[in-house]
């Protein structure tokens, strides 16, 4: 999967429409981003690359580009 699939994948996960997130979102700022989301951005990540997020890299993750370093998806040209 590469980094607008992931983005579109996480529009879907966070209810938004498609093409909304292009990684420089604040995650406060996303009235979507909560526990739930969290769960899911998780689950998200193991079923698609079969890697586990730490906690407490999620934690510090502030911003939408964060979570794609953290799924590590590669920026595309």
């Amino acid at each position: 999967m590469n980094r607008p699939e992931f983005l579109r994948a996480l529009d879907e996960l966070l209810e938004l429409d498609p093409g909304t997130l292009k990684g420089d979102e604040v995650l406060e700022a996303l009235e979507s981003w909560d526990s739930l989301a969290v769960i899911s951005f998780i689950a998200l990540v193991d079923e698609t690359f079969g890697t586990v997020v730490a906690g407490e890299k999620l934690a510090k993750a502030a911003t939408i580009a964060d979570l794609l370093e953290l799924a590590g998806v590669a920026e595309t040209a």
